[in-house]
């Protein structure tokens, strides 16, 4: 292969075997850099490689030129793959996908092609900016939306930390942050929790045949799910051999002693009495049977075979009432508190955990009965729980000190009197 050097030995000019064109190449900053000089005379070539150089410097000195890097479109790629194994048996499958999701959607368009040195705090607060001004809704998105997608930036860049791809992760705090409001979860207040299970115990009386075995579901599941604090996930995981009834040894009432199963693992909760009974009557009631087309159902004769009870291994709540439910919170006006936030059957823990607070329950026992945290509980539900506010130590009122009197002190000879502080 003929090759010549130019510039000091700076560039190289070469021509590969029987190739007809000249080829340059050169190091800079510790990157190899090659062209072609599209050229078959040396000489010409020899200037064209001089120019290419001479450009590439420009360049380097300007920062047009691009690093030698994996983009994020690569470490996207590479976070996903590991995640969904990493993780599997951990997270649900619709957590994957949401990642997935924000990813291919909003991410991906963004930052794809980008270096991944190139992702900085800026370049995230213009994709905040951007985010903002290209909303589709005609609304800007919701903070917890934008929160969950530079998570997802964040969780690709730690991919490529762990890679050796990345130096450091930057800091992608969002500017300008001040004290966030304080907020609370959507819940029923004791009157409305009232008019709520009032509602759905009316409304199974009054179902047809057909429907009534779903509407008495239904209420019980909000008696149920208000007085063991469970979530919606966790109810629908939960089989009959996971509760049983036990007498409690510091009220002497029956309760149930429930095993769940949620996102947090396997845990244990201990219920209000006043979910015995509604479980009773789950346990009492026939097993969930497919009832068919309307038409189907009215050729079918009645059957004369006693109605089959629930098995240990059945779940305590099959199906899916969510439809019915919302049905029932839209008629009853319940569907929204006050501040305009759409209650729904996790509203039920919400209740549960508002109410024990309002009782004076120890917010670390109810954190553990509820599997979370007692940082959860202070943030989104004890800050507005007037019971949790102590009158006692609010409204303090000491007692005034007694004004200070003034002693008169007579002279030595009686002939001047003035006076002196005590």
């Amino acid at each position: 292969m003929a090759r010549h050097e130019i510039l000091g030995g700076l560039v190289q000019v070469y021509r590969r075997g029987d190739g007809r064109h000249w080829h340059c190449s050169a190091s800079l900053k510790g990157r190899q850099y090659r062209a072609t000089t599209g050229e078959d005379d040396l000489v010409l070539a020899k200037q064209v490689a001089e120019n290419w150089y001479l450009g590439l410097r420009g360049k380097s000195q300007a920062g047009l030129l691009k690093k030698n890097e994996k983009t994020f479109k690569q470490a996207a790629e590479q976070f996903l793959k590991e995640y969904e194994v990493i993780t599997e048996g951990h997270r649900s499958k619709r957590w994957v996908e949401g990642y997935a999701i924000r990813l291919r959607l909003h991410l991906l368009p963004f930052f794809g092609d980008m270096g991944l040195s190139e992702i900085t705090p800026g370049k995230v607060q213009e994709y905040r900016v951007h985010r903002i001004a290209t909303s589709t809704t005609g609304k800007a998105p919701a903070r917890s939306t934008i929160h969950d997608e530079v998570v997802t930036i964040r969780q690709v860049l730690k991919t490529a930390i762990r890679h050796e791809w990345l130096g450091h992760l930057p800091d992608f705090s969002p500017p300008y942050k001040t004290s966030g409001k304080v907020v609370h979860r959507p819940w029923f207040s004791p009157e409305e929790y009232k008019q709520l299970y009032e509602a759905t115990r009316a409304h199974a009386k009054a179902s047809q045949i057909h429907h009534r075995w779903s509407a008495e579901q239904v209420h019980d599941y909000v008696l149920f799910l208000a007085n063991t604090g469970l979530r919606p996930d966790e109810a629908k995981n939960l089989q009959h051999r996971d509760v049983t009834i036990v007498e409690d040894d510091h009220s002497g009432q029956s309760i149930l002693e429930i095993e769940v199963r949620g996102k947090r693992g396997v845990g244990y909760c201990k219920s209000m009495p006043m979910a015995v009974r509604p479980y009773e009557r789950l346990l009492a009631r026939p097993r969930y049977v497919k009832q068919g087309k309307a038409r189907q159902r009215a050729k079918l004769l009645p059957s004369t075979e006693p109605p089959k009870l629930p098995k240990s291994t059945d779940p305590v709540f099959p199906g899916n009432h969510i439809k019915l439910f919302n049905g029932v919170l839209d008629k009853s006006g319940l569907k929204l508190d006050r501040d305009g936030n759409r209650r729904t059957a996790y509203s039920l823990r919400h209740t549960y955990i508002c109410m024990r607070l309002m009782e004076g329950a120890d917010i670390y026992q109810i954190a553990k009965n509820c599997r979370t945290s007692v940082e959860m509980i202070e943030k989104f539900y004890a800050a507005h729980i007037k019971n949790r506010l102590d009158t006692a130590a609010i409204n303090v009122r000491r007692a005034k000190p007694a004004v200070r009197k003034k002693a008169v002190v007579r002279a030595e000879d009686d002939t001047e009197l003035y006076q002196q502080a005590e």
